[in-house]
C-alpha cells in the first residue's frame, strides 16, 4: 500500500505531505490537502463556514469545519468504491473558512458569505463545504451565480422550506424555499430525501412548487436503487447541487446536531444514495449541521467527513471527465 501511494503522490495534480502522515500529525487541513488563501489555479475549494447564527434550535455548529478537518484525516484521499482518488486528477485545495465582518448579524454573515463563494465562481472552481447550520447553503448557491438554475439533490430530516418565523426568513429551516424563489434552483430537478418528523406543517412550499420530497418510509418501501434512478431521472444532466444535511442520518449514527429526529437512515445507507451519483454533473455541495458539543466520540463528524468526502470524490469525477 505505501508503495501505490507513493504512485498516487508521483502522479496526482494535488499532494500535500500530510496526506502520507499519521491522521494525528501534522497541521489539520480536508483530508491532508494542502492549505491556501488564493483561489487561482484550482479545480475544487474545500471551505468551511464556521457559522450557526441560524439555528432554531441548539447551537454549536461553528464548531463544526474545525472536528470535519480533525476527522476527516481518517477518511484519508482514495476512494475504494469509485476506486479513484479525488486529488489525482483535480487540483484541490482547503481554503480555510470564510471570515466575517461580523457573527451577529444573521443578514450581514450571509452577506460574507456570498461573497467569499463569488471569488471562487469567478476563479472557475467548484467549492465543497463544511457547515455550519443549514441556512449557509442559500448564500452559498447566491456566491456560485449559476449561469441556469440547477438542480438541488437534498438530503435531511427537514425539507427547509418554511417561511419566515420567529422575525426571520433567513434561518436554516427556509434555506431551499429562498433558494427556489431567488430563480437559483429549478424545484422540478430538486428532490429531498429521508425527510420526517414533527416539522412536515412547515413543507407545503415543497408540494406546491413541484420538489419532489421523499419521506424516509417511502425510500425504504421503494429501496435504494429505485430511488437512486429517480434521482437520476429528475436531474438529468443539466447541473446539480448537493446538500447534505447530517441530520438525515438516524441520531444512533449522527447524535452530534442541533435537530436530530429519530428513524432516520444510516450512514451506510447514505454512502450508497451518494455512490448511485457518479456520472452527474455535480457543480457543489456542502455537508453541514454537525454540531460537535453534542457528539459522542467524533462518530457525527466522522460521518460527516466521510460524506463530505463522497461529495467532493462525485464533484471531481464531474469536473475532471472521470466520471464512472
Amino acid at each position: 500500500m505505501d508503495n501505490n501511494l507513493k504512485t498516487l503522490a508521483a502522479k496526482a495534480k494535488t499532494f500535500a505531505p500530510e496526506m502520507m502522515q499519521p491522521p494525528y500529525s501534522g497541521i489539520t487541513t480536508f483530508f491532508g490537502a494542502p492549505c491556501q488563501r488564493e483561489t487561482s489555479g484550482l479545480d475544487i475549494a474545500l471551505v468551511g463556514v464556521p457559522f450557526d447564527l441560524g439555528v432554531t434550535n441548539r447551537s454549536g455548529t461553528r464548531m463544526g469545519p474545525r472536528e470535519i478537518r480533525n476527522q476527516s484525516r481518517l477518511v484519508g484521499v482514495y476512494n475504494h468504491y469509485s476506486r479513484m482518488s479525488p486529488f489525482a486528477d483535480c487540483r484541490v485545495a482547503d481554503l480555510g473558512d470564510v471570515p466575517f465582518q461580523t457573527t451577529y448579524d444573521l443578514k450581514e454573515a450571509q452577506s460574507d458569505i456570498e461573497s467569499f463563494y463569488r471569488r471562487i465562481s469567478s476563479a472557475g472552481a467548484l467549492a465543497i463545504s463544511a457547515g455550519g447550520d443549514h441556512s449557509i447553503t442559500y448564500p452559498i448557491l447566491k456566491g456560485l451565480a449559476p449561469k441556469e438554475k440547477v438542480g438541488l439533490i437534498h438530503f435531511d430530516s427537514h425539507c427547509d422550506t418554511s417561511p419566515p418565523f420567529h422575525g426571520s426568513g433567513l434561518h436554516h429551516g427556509c434555506p431551499m424555499r429562498n433558494a427556489v424563489e431567488a430563480g437559483l434552483v429549478d424545484p422540478e430537478r430538486t428532490l429531498q430525501i429521508g425527510i420526517r418528523g414533527t416539522a412536515e406543517l412547515l413543507w407545503q412550499f415543497s408540494y406546491d412548487s413541484g420538489i419532489r420530497v421523499i419521506h424516509i418510509e417511502e425510500l425504504y418501501e421503494l429501496g435504494i436503487r429505485k430511488v437512486i434512478s429517480e434521482i437520476r431521472n429528475r436531474v438529468g444532466d443539466g447541473p446539480v447541487y448537493i446538500s447534505f444535511d447530517i441530520d438525515c442520518l438516524d441520531p444512533a449514527f449522527a447524535p452530534g446536531t442541533g435537530t436530530p429526529v429519530v428513524g432516520g437512515m444510516s450512514s451506510f445507507e447514505a454512502l450508497q444514495l451518494l455512490r448511485g451519483l457518479y456520472g452527474l454533473r455535480v457543480i457543489g455541495g456542502d455537508l453541514v449541521e454537525v454540531a460537535p458539543p453534542y457528539d459522542c466520540g467524533g462518530i457525527t463528524a466522522l460521518a460527516g467527513a466521510t460524506i463530505m468526502f463522497e461529495i467532493l470524490c462525485l464533484a471531481a469525477a464531474s469536473r475532471s471527465g472521470a466520471a464512472k
